[in-house]
């Protein structure tokens, strides 16, 4: 038995003029929930004007590889209980370059399956190429308030706040030499 919580893929946008982008995951209860966690794990320095959050069951993916040997079948919508026709929101990966992003979003399409939602997708999103695509159900995006009060107490506290990356904090390298390494400072005198 299972005694996680369901995982949600984390949608964040940096500024208004930027699409939202996948960030990563969290395990949340609800959506509510979900939103909570993924502002405190991805918008504490970096900047964010907005979330979104979907359920990881509810998105339906495809890699350019996939797409290319026919792969294309998804679950059903029924089994999913989705409504007929649906809104999907359109999401694309172009590079290999962006360690932190998976998927950018592109737009929105109407289709009556995920497979349909897809091929629309690629018809009207083709300004570049897709090394994988992912389509999720509009009604199944839950979105953090966009009104300028929830904004800036959402997300405002983190503009002003120094954030340092990974790489700039202190390791050992190899100007230490081996034997200094696990001395005490008594051993060094």
């Amino acid at each position: 038995m299972d005694t996680q919580w369901p995982r949600w893929e984390v949608f964040k946008q940096d500024t208004p003029s930027k699409p939202h982008q996948a960030v990563g995951s969290v395990h949340a209860a609800d959506p509510q929930h979900a939103l909570l966690t993924a502002r405190n794990i991805f918008a504490r320095r970096p900047q964010a004007v907005s979330m979104w959050v979907a359920r990881a069951d509810d998105i339906f993916s495809w890699t350019k590889e996939e797409i290319a040997e026919g792969q294309l079948k998804a679950e059903s919508h029924e089994a999913r209980g989705l409504q007929h026709p649906a809104k999907y929101l359109a999401f694309r990966k172009t590079s290999h370059k962006r360690s932190m992003t998976f998927v950018d979003y592109v737009g929105e399409v109407e289709a009556t399956t995920p497979e349909e939602a897809l091929r629309k997708a690629q018809a009207t999103f083709t300004d570049a190429e897709a090394l994988a695509w992912w389509l999720v159900p509009a009604a199944r995006v839950f979105k953090s308030d966009p009104s300028p009060q929830t904004i800036e107490s959402w997300f405002a506290p983190a503009k002003d706040k120094t954030y340092k990356q990974q790489q700039y904090y202190a390791t050992i390298g190899a100007h230490v030499s081996k034997h200094k390494v696990g001395r005490g400072v008594e051993d060094e005198a």
